[in-house]
């Protein structure tokens, strides 16, 4: 690891000294730094005090959240279905997504450079590449097994151990193509703005390069999310179609509801559709950042400061905890079994395991109730 001369305060101050923030990066990842980057003097200490903190804060409770995932959901019995293991696998991932990509960020803020060299830098944005990838095409195909349970009802083909264990290994394959594709030439691993983390080149303008980023985009955000998009659209309408159908055939039998838990006043459709806002919007929220400053280099619509790609990185990497609440907390069953293993970790009543009314507890709570 190179040595650090820590600079004096005063060169993070605008226009003071000729300081930039390249200066701090060592001789043998300069020729990794983008002449962009020149342009900009060393950022404040206390930014990378708070992208430190903020990162450290992440990274124990993303693994946390999902080791408690992974470990309930592959002991429990009634949650061992093929539709989980989906869920095992988005928990999986953005696990390893925290554990490769948080102590590394957290040492360089401490250095506010990159201080593990090229072939470290190029590993660290080659996982956070691959962990992106696998965890946004698993909520992909989760979303799309409820899609078709829900609004195929029992003409859907169920999905088995073994069909599940194949849709993994596509996805890792899939991610692993557009991980490695750099390295052969199609875009490179680079030092990112801030100069503590690494990522593709969005700046540089030819178009081999530019080309990997169009196309990245449109495989792993565009097609992911107008998919998401596309199955809880039908999900939301299969679902208020079917309780439309219960409320008048309550009405012909001359009772106030077919379902007893129905007096919790909130109906299906309403659970559902808080799911589904949720779930897009976290998506949105965590990777478009990220899309836009790779969009604003690759087009040149507007300057990218080494304190922007900090926000993009932060907001991508902070997907990783809302997975674990959003696709594991929301499971009854799941609720149930964390309050029994770990009361501590549980926000709910003993009580509450009777719930089986959730909306977002996947496909087989959904197969349950229209068949």
């Amino acid at each position: 690891m190179a040595a650090f001369v820590e600079p004096h305060f005063d060169a993070y101050q605008a226009g003071n000294g000729n300081m930039t923030v390249v200066d701090m990066v060592s001789p043998d990842m300069l020729h990794m730094v983008h002449p962009h980057w020149n342009q900009f003097p060393p950022m404040n200490p206390l930014w990378h005090s708070i992208l430190g903190f903020a990162i450290f804060c992440l990274g124990m409770v993303s693994m946390i959240g999902n080791g408690c995932v992974i470990s309930i959901f592959t002991s429990t019995k009634s949650l061992k279905t093929p539709s989980n293991l989906l869920v095992v696998n988005l928990a999986f991932s953005d696990f390893l997504m925290m554990f490769t990509m948080g102590p590394p960020m957290v040492i360089n803020c401490w250095h506010q450079t990159w201080s593990f060299g090229p072939f470290a830098c190029e590993l660290y944005a080659c996982l956070g590449s691959l962990f992106g990838c696998a965890s946004i095409w698993t909520m992909t195909l989760i979303a799309f097994d409820r899609y078709n349970v829900i609004v195929k009802g029992l003409a859907a083909k169920p999905m088995t151990n073994s069909g599940a264990m194949v849709k993994i290994l596509l996805v890792w394959a899939f991610a692993l193509f557009w991980t490695l594709a750099p390295f052969f030439g199609w875009n490179r691993y680079v030092p990112e703005g801030n100069m503590t983390a690494c990522g593709t080149d969005y700046l540089t303008q030819t178009w081999l390069s530019r080309s990997y980023i169009i196309v990245y985009a449109v495989f792993v955000y565009w097609l992911p999310l107008l998919t998401i998009i596309y199955s809880y659209t039908f999900i939301l309408k299969a679902v208020s179609a079917h309780e439309e159908q219960m409320r008048e055939q309550a009405k012909k039998m001359n009772v106030a509801s077919l379902r007893s838990s129905e007096a919790q006043q909130t109906s299906a459709e309403i659970k559902l559709a808080k799911v589904a806002l949720v779930t897009i919007s976290l998506w949105f929220m965590a990777w478009t950042p990220y899309l836009v400053i790779n969009f604003t280099g690759v087009f040149k619509a507007a300057p990218i400061t080494p304190l922007a790609t900090i926000w993009g990185s932060l907001f991508a990497k902070a997907n990783a905890v809302y997975n674990p609440i959003v696709y594991g907390i929301s499971h009854p069953k799941y609720r149930a079994a964390l309050y029994q293993r770990y009361p501590g970790l549980s926000c709910q009543s003993d009580n509450s395991s009777n719930d089986t009314q959730s909306v977002a507890s996947g496909a087989t709570t959904a197969s349950d109730e229209k068949a």
